[in-house]
């Protein structure tokens, strides 16, 4: 069976959709995705046949249905985290998360007994940041960005538009859709490129964060700090996913022959 697969920026749309802030519905948001992995299967009349064999997750079945989605189980949420490209959620990491190291942050259910699409997002950026710094330094950016389930107060940014955010840039920064940022070289004789990488996430994090007009000037500095810090997590998910993926066929194989 095929997996349905979806880009962050789609599932960010997804998101936006199940928030009542995109002006598409959820399941238009999903044919829109489905669309852009089968154009060429569509266009030789296969589309029936390729989507009979692609396993959809019981959270889309419901708004095939015709169903609303109000709240989100574990499974719910690990079912749709890993339907996003380069993810590796997992059902016992999630109550890890949930139950100890970031209820500080994510809190108790606010569904009835379900979770809420914030607490969903939030378990998603964990994921994503989780490539590249560990759960203590995540807590710190949690501690800034959102604060403390039990102390509410005004977040500096909603964690569906810090999600939406990073992940729109990081399309714009990959043009050529290859899972590398692009980078414009500028002088073929240098060996080393990593000033041009981050001159030029520096500079599209910069004028986004200048439309974020409600913040201070100190707070649009951290959320741009942030971003940048995504970016490169999700940059470094696309390496860890491909090296699971080696290690895997490398075990795989060896089994074979040791048959």
């Amino acid at each position: 069976m095929e997996t349905f697969t979806l880009t962050r920026r789609e599932m960010a749309l997804f998101l936006m959709a199940l928030s009542g802030t995109c002006p598409k519905s959820p399941l238009v948001v999903l044919q829109d995705a489905w669309i852009r992995a089968h154009r060429e299967d569509m266009e030789q009349g296969k589309s029936f046949s390729v989507l009979l064999s692609t396993l959809l997750p019981q959270a889309f079945e419901k708004l095939v249905k015709g169903q609303k989605l109000t709240g989100f189980s574990l499974h719910d949420i690990v079912s749709l985290g890993n339907l996003i490209e380069y993810t590796n959620f997992s059902i016992t990491s999630m109550q890890n998360w949930v139950k100890r190291d970031f209820k500080a942050y994510l809190g108790t259910p606010k569904a009835g007994k379900k979770y809420s699409l914030n607490q969903m997002v939030m378990l998603f950026i964990i994921e994503d940041l989780k490539s590249s710094l560990d759960f203590e330094s995540i807590r710190k950016l949690f501690e800034i960005l959102f604060g403390r389930s039990e102390t509410p107060a005004r977040p500096m940014i909603d964690p569906l538009k810090l999600y939406q955010s990073y992940s729109a840039l990081f399309e714009e920064l990959d043009e050529n859709n290859d899972q590398l940022l692009d980078v414009p070289i500028h002088d073929g004789s240098l060996r080393n490129h990593d000033a041009f990488i981050e001159q030029r996430i520096m500079q599209k994090t910069e004028n986004f964060v200048k439309s974020l007009e409600q913040l201070k000037t100190e707070e649009r500095e951290t959320v741009r700090n942030v971003l940048i810090i995504a970016l490169i997590s999700v940059q470094t998910a696309f390496f860890h996913s491909l090296s699971r993926r080696y290690w895997n066929a490398t075990l795989f194989l060896r089994h074979l022959q040791t048959m």
